[in-house]
């Protein structure tokens, strides 16, 4: 029974529910008051769906977003240069009266007051920008006062913000919060809630925006703005506003005058100016710092040489870059350093770079700039809001000033009349106390007598009693003062006040109603705060950029350039080859292909030339067909003694059918000097050095040559020196170089040397014609070096089958161009065994200190002094000079540049035949190039 009548009130209620679903959604006519009360009792819970686009409301709440992370976080504003964060943390300290001459509080504290009433974000987000105002590494004019570790250029991070303290620094209180209190200086807001109002910008003396920078990412844009320095930032903008004064403006080159560049508070170095003025005029661009380093040697026996940096580019951290400096290291990718110490303090930057002995200081240190962030870039992207703080907006270093200085005009005339206005009223309020004085018994019998402060102040304030008549607020003012202090209202006193209020105001109206007035208001404040906070410039700017390029990390290392006639070039350190006695068998420094083959000229593995000059030094090649090409000694690859080397090709587009016949080292390019050039046939020519500066891998034709011809020597000189030929026959002339004159690149040039049929040109060099200073060239046995003329100069002659002597140069006159020229050597009868009669290989000239690399067809090399070799006359045979296995003979003499090594290990007298080697003295001689 019970569960049937149960069942029926279920039924009955689900029929009500349905027709009441019913009624709202039909059109049945239910009497009005009725379908009133029900539509009044569903609007609440219930509408009906809506339909909308989705792609248009994406883009409207997307741009809702945007704009809000936009205008509310990530950019600052033009006019203070804060964003909403710093611009809350630094109003609550200032509530919080945490002033400079004052103690610090926990940041936690001021945390919460921001959390609690501006900024309803995380509790981190605003620490982090509160540890960020404080730190001195990251901001040039710090505005906070931190007290414990706020973190460090190691990014080392901040200490909870339970254990740091903080308070403001005296110049965020002398310019950005002083009048932030003052009525309508600045604009006010209601806060998140409505309890409370928060300022909308802060009321900045100075360009914020620029002196302290600042980076962050929105929606679509960011912004990173450098540091500035303050005293220059001041300058800039006095003299703005006296180009205002005058009804001018500025021009670009004076305000880039002014404004030097960024001035980061890590200090380093900011390399060329051509950047800074990019940035400031585009409002974009690259910066390139570089860490501030000297060299230091340490004192004793084992003095060592370290690089020691002082400043790092601004946001490089310290910890990180030697990481990587160390990393470099051990992967050989920087070579020249033996140890790595931070000895950084508190007293600043101090990091070591130990290098090994033999390292060049500014070769590693460029190294260093290269590869690792002892140098790198500050991508400057000048975005802020402006117009008022609601249009992001790129500027420029001009913009950004205009914006400040049209806003601080603003301020100050805000000021100016908030000033005003209070001693209008303190005006209004000594007047009426003055009035009170003059009729004080009467005041005091109204106050006495009436019953309440109502009835006094109507007393005091009757228009009909012409003994007072007191304003509303005089009278409150006399009320507000007990009797005691009304007796003893002093008249000349309130006299004083009056009339300076008067001036005051006199002068205050002045500056309400004349905008120059402003203007030397705005540039008086402007020198007091540069006086008073202005700091030195701690970031240099180099005039011209260094362009870090591939020579500025080389070594100016000495080495040997082998090539072969197979096409193979190969560079090897000129230590590899020690000095040696003469006679001796010598060095390999090329291995052969074939152990059992009979070598000869065709033999691909055959050495064409050998010579030694410097890393830096420019080679140039010159072929056979007359076509010269450039090329640094370092860009060729350095392979050991037994190696092949590369093939030609690979480093310069030599034709496969034409062959490098002349190699000159040139260490410089002087306008004073020439090239001699030289062919097999006897011709030669001379044109200014200058003319081969710009020559490139892609190379030119130098000479004209006729048919048969080929071009084999080219050599450096002057006007001062001689040209010195030799023939095969062993036949040599002597004249002077100014007899050449100077041709053009491409002509073919005059007669060198009367030949005989069947002779042919087998060397040239160039010496000193008083000074003594000789110099050889490419060519078969050219060679580059130093010397003196007449008893310490002589002739080095060497034959194909290895013998050779040394003749003075007394018995070389100089003659006219063109002749036949005397007897350098006579040669030994040739021999029951040898294959071929011995002719003249190489020609060249040395001093006594000078040492020679002898080469031979098959690859050996002897290095030895020239000093081992007898000086004989010009018609002696000479002396064995290098032992000739059978079927070899010598293609190549060239000279080492610097003279003798210091520390030759072993006696000349002994006979070396084992390896080993020295290290190469440094320098910039000049080393010659061999010939075929």
């Amino acid at each position: 029974m019970m569960t049937n009548m149960l069942f029926k009130a279920l039924i009955i209620l689900i029929c009500l529910m349905a027709a009441f679903s019913f009624t709202l959604t039909s059109d049945i006519r239910l009497p009005k008051p009725f379908k009133t009360h029900l539509k009044s009792t569903t609007d609440n819970f219930y509408t009906a769906p809506e339909s909308i686009n989705l792609e248009t409301e994406v883009q409207e709440s997307f741009m809702t977003y945007a704009m809000s992370i936009i205008l509310g976080r990530a950019l600052p504003d033009a006019r203070d240069g804060l964003k909403p964060v710093h611009r809350r943390i630094l109003y609550s300290m200032n509530g919080l009266n945490l002033m400079p001459s004052g103690g610090h509080r926990k940041c936690g504290r001021v945390v919460g007051e921001v959390l609690g009433k501006y900024h309803p974000h995380g509790d981190m987000a605003i620490y982090d920008a509160l540890v960020r105002l404080a730190q001195v590494f990251s901001t040039a004019h710090p505005l906070i006062n931190g007290h414990g570790n706020f973190g460090s250029i190691d990014a080392d991070p901040p200490a909870a913000m339970r254990y740091t303290e903080c308070k403001l620094t005296k110049l965020t209180v002398d310019a950005m919060l002083d009048g932030v209190e003052d009525t309508g200086v600045v604009q006010f807001q209601d806060n998140f809630d409505g309890n409370e109002v928060e300022p909308v910008v802060l009321p900045a003396k100075l360009p914020f925006l620029l002196l302290n920078g600042a980076s962050g990412i929105a929606v679509g844009m960011a912004t990173n703005i450098p540091p500035h320095n303050l005293g220059e930032l001041v300058d800039a903008s006095v003299r703005m506003l006296e180009c205002r004064e005058g009804g001018g403006e500025i021009e670009d080159e004076e305000l880039l005058g002014l404004v030097k560049g960024p001035d980061f508070p890590t200090g380093s170095k900011i390399m060329g100016t051509e950047a800074i003025k990019k940035l400031y005029t585009t409002g974009h661009g690259g910066i390139v710092q570089r860490a501030t380093c000297h060299v230091e040697t340490s004192a004793g026996s084992r003095a060592r040489s370290s690089i020691v940096c002082t400043e790092l580019p601004y946001q490089v951290n310290k910890a990180t870059l030697l990481e990587k400096i160390a990393e470099y290291v051990n992967d050989k990718k920087i070579d020249g350093i033996s140890d790595l110490r931070d000895e950084s303090d508190r007293d600043g930057i101090r990091v070591v770079i130990e290098l090994k002995k033999d390292a060049v200081p500014a070769v590693v240190q460029n190294n260093l700039y290269k590869k690792t962030q002892m140098q790198s870039s500050f991508s400057g992207n000048f975005l802020a809001l402006m117009g008022g703080g609601k249009n992001p907006q790129r500027f420029t270093l001009r913009s950004a000033l205009d914006e400040f200085l049209n806003f601080r005009f603003e301020t100050v005339r805000n000021k100016v009349s908030h000033d005003l206005q209070k001693a209008l009223e303190r005006n209004h309020i000594v007047s009426g106390l003055l009035k009170a004085l003059t009729e004080v018994d009467y005041v005091i019998e109204v106050i006495r007598n009436a019953p309440d402060t109502q009835s006094a102040r109507a007393k005091l304030m009757d228009e009909d009693d012409d003994r007072l008549r007191l304003s509303r607020e005089q009278a409150d003012a006399v009320l507000k003062l007990q009797l005691g202090q009304l007796t003893r209202l002093n008249g000349n006193k309130l006299s004083n006040e009056l009339n300076t209020l008067r001036e005051t105001i006199e002068g205050l109206n002045k500056l309400m109603e004349d905008d120059s007035s402003v203007r030397r208001e705005m540039i008086k404040e402007l020198k007091e705060l540069r006086e008073k906070h202005a700091i030195p410039r701690r970031t240099r700017v180099e005039a011209d950029a260094e362009d870090l390029e591939a020579i500025d990390l080389i070594k100016n290392s000495k080495s040997v350039i082998v090539m072969t006639k197979g096409g193979y070039i190969k560079r090897m350190p000129l230590s590899d080859f020690q000095a040696q006695a003469r006679g001796t068998r010598g060095k390999t420094g090329v291995s052969a292909q074939k152990a059992n083959a009979t070598p000869s000229e065709d033999n691909d593995n055959a050495i064409e030339h050998c010579f030694s000059c410097n890393d830096h030094d420019t080679l140039i090649f010159s072929t056979l067909r007359g076509i010269a090409y450039g090329l640094r000694a370092f860009q060729i690859p350095i392979a050991g003694r037994t190696a092949r080397g590369v093939p030609l090709p690979s480093v310069l587009p030599v034709a496969g059918d034409d062959i490098v016949a002349s190699v000159l080292p040139v260490p410089k390019f002087s306008q004073d000097e020439f090239i001699v050039l030289a062919t097999e046939k006897g011709w030669i020519k001379k044109t200014p050095l200058a003319a081969f500066e710009n020559l490139t891998s892609r190379g030119l034709i130098i000479a004209s040559l006729e048919d048969g011809d080929s071009l084999k020597w080219i050599s450096k000189c002057t006007d001062e020196m001689d040209v010195f030929l030799g023939s095969k026959n062993g036949m040599a002339t002597r004249y002077s170089a100014s007899l050449l004159r100077p041709t053009a690149r491409t002509s073919r040039g005059v007669r060198s040397m009367k030949l005989r049929p069947g002779d042919a040109i087998t060397g040239m060099s160039i010496m000193g014609a008083e000074e003594g200073k000789e110099e050889g060239g490419g060519g078969e046995g050219g060679s580059i070096g130093e010397g003196k003329s007449g008893e310490e100069g002589y002739v080095l002659a060497v034959t194909k089958k290895g013998y050779g002597k040394r003749i003075p140069m007394a018995e070389f006159r100089s003659q006219g161009r063109g002749g036949i020229g005397v007897i350098a050597i006579k040669f030994k009868e040739k021999g029951e065994e040898e294959e071929a009669v011995d002719s003249m290989s190489c020609l060249t000239i040395v001093k006594d200190d000078d040492e020679i690399l002898v080469t031979t067809n098959r690859g050996v090399i002897v290095r030895q002094k020239c000093s081992s070799i007898p000086v004989q006359s010009r018609t002696a045979t000479g002396v064995r000079v290098q032992k000739i296995e059978m079927g070899d003979f010598i293609n190549n003499v060239s000279k080492v540049p610097g003279g003798v090594e210091e520390e030759v290990k072993g006696e000349m007298e002994k006979d070396v035949k084992g390896e080993g080697g020295g290290e190469g003295d440094e320098g910039s001689e000049e080393g010659g190039g061999g010939g075929a």
